[in-house]
């Protein structure tokens, strides 16, 4: 088992204080990330450590880290190059990106080169249709490439160099990028002030500028309150609003009328939902059906038919439903056939 560094340990520490006491497995999705950032993927030591300080067993770990493709299960390259075969990207020419990547690399898909910097894979959808053939470094944008430009780009990262994503920050290894996906901020300088959205991104916002549509009383300048905040600014407000209601005589108690049916009373429908209320009006012990229930039919204990009844009753249906023969369906009958000859003859 790999030792973890204790800046790893104390970053481990830092995402389990994020949530409270009895809810701490909430942290294993960005602890996964943490391991991923050290070690380049989610090995066995990853699975110990996260099942270890979260009081996990290693299966229940292994059993999420096996389920999200994020999470690699060997050693990964530098960078993580996907290139979206899904339908969009596919019509416009996304396999030809995967399969020229494919054969200058010499790896196939989750496959990493021989230098440990590229690993290749293809990916079935990147979400992002409208800039079609799409590919991602490390989870990062380059929009509308075809053979060349991938190349272009892959050719960079081997050599040494970082290019520009179409859109986002600039690029990162894949150690750096899962520091970020662990919850910790991007320490390079600058890092997060490159790049900027797409025109298919924001033409929804330009023509709402260019129409003048916007949310009623909108203020993009309003701060946005904590929950502890917002929970008080709502006490108050209900507060408010129940002093100022006048206050309202009691209505006479109305008596009840009587339903005759088997049915508990069922609480407001803000305690229950609404199937659990469907279902204890019904049926609410599963054995005494309920009369006034719709489409209930409920069962009489009776006497059993003797068995003579039943032959009779048996020979009766018998009697109006005769078992279908082998004769020929309608249209076939040879007489009406004959006499429709003999029709036609005598009229020539």
């Amino acid at each position: 088992m790999s030792v973890f560094t204790e800046e790893t340990r104390a970053r481990a520490r830092e995402i389990i204080a994020r949530y409270p006491a009895d809810r701490s497995r909430s942290a294993l999705l960005p602890l996964l990330h943490l391991v991923q950032s050290e070690e380049g993927y989610v090995s066995p030591a990853g699975v110990e450590f996260c099942a270890e300080v979260l009081g996990l067993n290693k299966a229940q770990v292994g059993a999420v880290a096996t389920f999200y493709t994020m999470y690699k299960r060997r050693p990964t390259g530098d960078y993580l190059v996907s290139v979206c075969t899904n339908t969009m990207c596919n019509v416009l020419g996304g396999q030809d990106v995967y399969d020229t990547l494919a054969e200058h690399l010499g790896v196939g898909h989750d496959e990493t080169t021989t230098d440990g910097k590229i690993t290749l894979e293809h990916a079935e959808c990147l979400a992002a249709c409208d800039y079609g053939p799409v590919m991602t470094v490390n989870y990062d944008f380059f929009d509308g490439v075809d053979p060349q430009t991938a190349l272009g780009v892959v050719e960079e990262l081997r050599s040494g160099g970082r290019p520009m994503p179409t859109r986002g920050a600039r690029l990162c290894t894949l150690k750096e990028m899962s520091v970020q996906l662990a919850g910790f901020a991007d320490e390079r300088e600058g890092a997060v002030a490159d790049g900027g959205p797409g025109e298919p991104t924001l033409r929804g916002l330009r023509l709402a500028q260019q129409h003048g549509i916007s949310v009623p009383g909108f203020d993009p300048n309003t701060p946005i309150r904590s929950k502890a905040e917002a929970d008080r600014a709502a006490a108050e407000a209900k507060a408010k609003a129940e002093a100022a209601k006048p206050a309202a005589a009691p209505e006479p108690a109305t008596p009840k009328a009587a339903s005759g049916s088997t049915a508990p009373d069922v609480k407001a429908p803000d305690d229950k939902s609404p199937e659990v209320r469907a279902a204890e009006t019904r049926q609410p012990d599963a054995k005494t059906a309920v009369p006034d229930a719709p489409g209930t039919k409920v069962p009489v204990d009776g006497a059993p038919p003797a068995p003579r009844d039943a032959r009779a009753a048996e020979a009766e249906g018998a009697a109006t439903n005769a078992p279908a023969g082998d004769g020929k369906p309608a249209g076939d009958d040879a007489a009406a056939q004959e006499r429709s000859l003999k029709e036609a003859e005598a009229n020539k």
